[in-house]
């Protein structure tokens, strides 16, 4: 007999749960990066800056797929739709091996994302189906502090897979964790979603679903917010092999930039998770926003002003930037869902689609623009700094209030 946690009395391995489908993702993307350029240039590809389609087109499989996760984990269920999106995601992973040329791992890729759409929109239901207000952000800044330790490791995981091994190793690395992450699911994962917030997997139904998300000003500009700031997160990422690679010549230390990186977040989550009993959650992304987008003006400048900048420099002004997105990015996506109890997986599917396409979009901008300097990143990060401001701002006069913390029992 299969023995389901509770949310309330599991709580430490409800949000381990949550955090490892999560995690799906990060690994899927920050597992790759030491390996990009050899799989570039053993699969023919044309351009340095091609390697970032590898993280583009998995990007864009994972925010277009969320758009049917959502209606569809409100129509069967969460647990269903979790086990669908992970075994979509391991097939390429299992497939990646067998590939000759770059096209065809980018389909793959794409595919993979097309996966790992589902873990991200049921990790943010079953939070939102369980928890209320202060403590929905709270329990969500303990998940992101849990699943931002996967980009810590799995850089300098990469990179040790592709020094004994071929870069394949790194698909059959996440091929392993898609299926220790089904197991889980199946054997402790409750079904969160209440009967009395079903809903049916019809046209009619799913389209009154969007319409209830896309006529709720407030979620939509807080989910642009967090979609600007995630896509000069991505940007950075998709060429950091060229900037410490290249520029740096960091070579094996370089995973351990991309693990700073994440700790930032991290530690941001864990001390959100404090904020929130002082500050309001609005007030805090808010904050948060207008700091990211005073220190990329401050690195643009220096950028400017100095042509290439001391690796000591470039941390100093970078990394207390990724401090900043992760306090605001936890608190974007909290006010975004705060209104949307009733229509919890549609509301998770249409925001991770703005987030998730939306970032990949301004992160391939943003990546384009690069020009072995990082002037064009520091000028992304302050223009989509103080977009993301502007729509924070927009989405607090239109939402000022955060309801009270209760908990809702798990039917």
């Amino acid at each position: 007999m299969r023995l389901k946690l509770n949310p309330n009395t599991n709580y430490i391995e409800f949000v381990l749960l949550a955090a490892t489908l999560m995690a799906l993702n990060a690994v899927a993307i920050d597992i790759m990066l030491p390996a990009l350029p050899e799989i570039a240039t053993s699969l023919g590809a044309i351009g340095d800056n091609q390697q970032q389609l590898v993280i583009t087109y998995y990007l864009i499989g994972f925010g277009i797929s969320q758009l049917f996760y959502g209606p569809l984990s409100d129509a069967i269920g969460r647990r269903n739709t979790a086990f669908i999106g992970i075994l979509i995601f391991f097939v390429p992973v299992a497939l990646a091996s067998f590939v000759s040329d770059y096209n065809s791992l980018l389909a793959l890729r794409l595919i993979q994302g097309l996966g790992a759409g589902a873990s991200r929109v049921i990790a943010f239901a079953v939070v939102r189906d369980v928890f209320e207000g202060k403590k929905l952000a709270k329990t969500m800044s303990l998940i992101v502090m849990v699943f931002m330790s996967m980009p810590i490791v799995a850089p300098s995981l990469g990179q040790l897979l592709i020094l004994f091994f071929p870069w394949q190793s790194v698909f059959a690395f996440m091929a392993i964790m898609a299926v220790v992450t089904l197991l889980w699911v199946f054997l402790r994962l409750p079904e969160t979603l209440s009967i009395e917030n079903t809903r049916a997997f019809r046209p009619k139904i799913i389209y009154e679903g969007f319409r209830i998300v896309f006529t709720t000003p407030s979620s939509l500009l807080f989910g642009m917010a967090h979609a600007l700031l995630l896509g000069a997160i991505i940007g950075f990422l998709g060429t950091s092999p060229q900037i410490y690679l290249e520029i740096y010549d960091l070579g094996p230390i370089y995973p351990l930039m991309i693990a700073l990186t994440a700790t930032n977040i991290g530690i941001a989550s864990l001390i959100n998770s404090r904020l929130l009993d002082h500050f309001e959650i609005h007030k805090v992304a808010l904050a948060a926003s207008a700091a990211f987008a005073t220190l990329g003006a401050i690195w643009l400048g220096f950028s400017l002003t100095m042509g290439v900048l001391p690796l000591w420099l470039l941390v100093l002004l970078h990394q207390p930037i990724n401090f900043c997105f992760g306090l605001a990015g936890i608190n974007q996506n909290t006010m975004a869902m705060i209104p949307m109890k009733r229509v919890a997986g549609t509301a998770a599917s249409v925001l991770g689609f703005i987030s998730s396409a939306g970032g990949a979009v301004v992160g391939a901008i943003i990546g384009s623009f690069y020009n072995d300097t990082v002037a064009p990143i520091a000028a992304g990060f302050m223009v989509v700094g103080v977009l993301a401001c502007i729509s924070s701002m927009l989405g607090t006069r239109i939402q000022p209030a955060t309801p009270q913390p209760t908990n809702v029992p798990v039917k």
